[in-house]
């Protein structure tokens, strides 16, 4: 059986897809309505917490999405997507993994919270907009890296560029993808591959 990635349209499961459509892997993709725990109430008795990404590879069960592209490069590897433990830029790859959501994509979902989630009268345009100037600020990272490069580490497209790139995907849909030079030139290499184009509208 392929592995089963659990999706809603624009999650955060869009990493694991744009990762598994890159290496050409089989997989099984299950579109829900957002949130799954409200509208699709029987993926509670596959997944208790509710969330997506859920991604199902035999007895593997996993419901992080970057660490499920982790997975699948060292699972189905070797692909030039992941980098190696003796690589000097090991350490660089590692901190653009768990940047992409620590770092960029918390604050974007406190964003989408408070101006789209929650019901009329429970949005606050204050937490709204000092999320997204937070957002912005984390940027600074992505803006640096990209200066002299085409990709965040080893001069090469890695899970860590897919990571973070999703971080870009979702500040484009929620209009806050006030991006500066050299980011907005990462950006749009990364939206011109194929692999993205393939799952951008998932």
């Amino acid at each position: 059986m392929p592995p089963v990635l659990y999706h809603c349209k624009g999650a955060r499961s869009l990493r694991a897809a744009w990762c598994l459509e890159e290496m050409a892997l089989d997989y099984q993709l299950e579109t829900m309505p957002f949130p799954p725990r409200v509208f699709h109430k029987e993926f509670l008795e596959l997944n208790p917490l509710g969330t997506i990404p859920y991604f199902v590879d035999g007895e593997t069960k996993m419901t992080e999405s970057s660490g499920i592209c982790n997975y699948l490069v060292d699972r189905y590897g070797p692909t030039p997507l992941g980098v190696a433990v003796d690589d000097p830029e090991y350490g660089s790859y590692l901190n653009w993994l768990y940047y992409s959501d620590a770092t960029l994509t918390f604050p974007q979902t406190l964003f989408l919270r408070y101006t789209r989630l929650e019901p009329e009268e429970r949005r606050v345009p204050q937490v709204a907009d000092d999320y997204k100037k937070w957002f912005w600020g984390r940027l600074r990272a992505v803006e640096s890296a990209t200066a002299d490069r085409e990709f965040l580490c080893c001069d090469r497209f890695t899970i860590a560029d897919i990571c973070v790139g999703y971080g870009l995907h979702l500040a484009q849909s929620l209009g806050i993808d006030e991006f500066k030079e050299n980011t907005t030139r990462y950006w749009q290499g990364l939206k011109a591959l194929p692999s993205y184009q393939k799952i951008k509208d998932l």
